[in-house]
């Protein structure tokens, strides 16, 4: 069993990935980026095993894929793990990631909402067409995701297709992820005739970053191996806490700010500062 000196002897991931102008004018065009090797191939092979050991030690899921409903079919979702482990700790705060979104927000600094580990099983559907921001009690624009897979994803499972320049349109639709958000999104996107971005295959350590607002859905697995991904979602340093309208805005505040409400600044303990300019 791994030790608290065996995390430490994990790679930091503490310095800092130059991104130029260009990138990230291109990211605040469209709302989103794919950028190479943010991981080395060897810091993968050395958090792989520990967030893959996490998603198996709480992943509760038992029914067989066929028999699931379309958001249970799109991915194993365990979120947290920063809380859950000290290897993922080490990687969901590293501070090369958090600048990476600070920079490419253009804010000065950045916090943890959440991270997320998002594995598709061999099998595994697609995930429908939805906007993060719609779970998020959070009225700004500075939020960011970053999509990393510890594994190779090939031109068959692919990135996530993003509709370009979709951030501009802010809360475009109250559904859930499901059938029905995929259906109402879709003919959105083709009505409007918005231009899409898949970035084909990625290998471990790439990394996608995607606004909250950015339209984008996944195809399902066809391969018969994992699809595992790790996601770490950031907000902006002193963005507050709004009046939650659904049900999901409530649970998420509750979930992911405890103790605070609206109005408050979004800063628990759950959601460190891991960046400041």
């Amino acid at each position: 069993m791994a030790t608290s000196a065996d995390y430490a002897k994990l790679p930091s991931l503490q310095d800092d990935y130059a991104l130029s102008a260009e990138q990230i004018a291109s990211y605040q065009r469209n709302g989103h980026i794919l950028l190479r090797e943010v991981a080395t191939q060897e810091e993968i092979n050395a958090y792989e095993p520990v967030i893959a050991d996490v998603v198996r030690e709480h992943n509760y899921m038992t029914k067989p894929v066929a028999e699931r409903d379309t958001y249970g079919k799109a991915f194993i979702q365990i979120g947290n793990l920063w809380k859950l482990n000290e290897g993922a700790e080490r990687f969901v705060l590293a501070r090369r990631f958090a600048k990476i979104a600070a920079e490419l927000m253009g804010v000065e600094g950045v916090r943890i909402y959440h991270d997320q580990a998002l594995f598709k099983e061999p099998g595994g559907g697609h995930t429908p067409w939805h906007q993060d921001q719609i779970y998020w009690p959070l009225d700004t624009p500075n939020t960011i995701t970053l999509w990393m897979p510890l594994v190779p994803v090939s031109e068959e499972v692919g990135s996530m297709t993003f509709v370009d320049g979709s951030q501009a349109f802010g809360y475009v639709s109250r559904q859930e992820i499901s059938d029905e958000s995929h259906k109402t999104l879709g003919s959105f996107i083709e009505g409007k005739q918005l231009p899409k971005t898949n970035y084909g295959t990625m290998a471990a350590g790439d990394a996608t970053f995607h606004a909250g607002w950015t339209l984008h859905s996944a195809p399902g697995n066809p391969t018969d191996t994992m699809r595992e991904v790790m996601t770490i979602i950031y907000i902006a340093d002193g963005v507050r806490i709004v009046e939650p309208d659904s049900n999901s805005r409530r649970n998420d505040m509750h979930g992911w700010f405890p103790g605070l409400g609206p109005g408050d600044l979004a800063a628990s303990p759950l959601n460190p500062l891991v960046y400041k300019a």
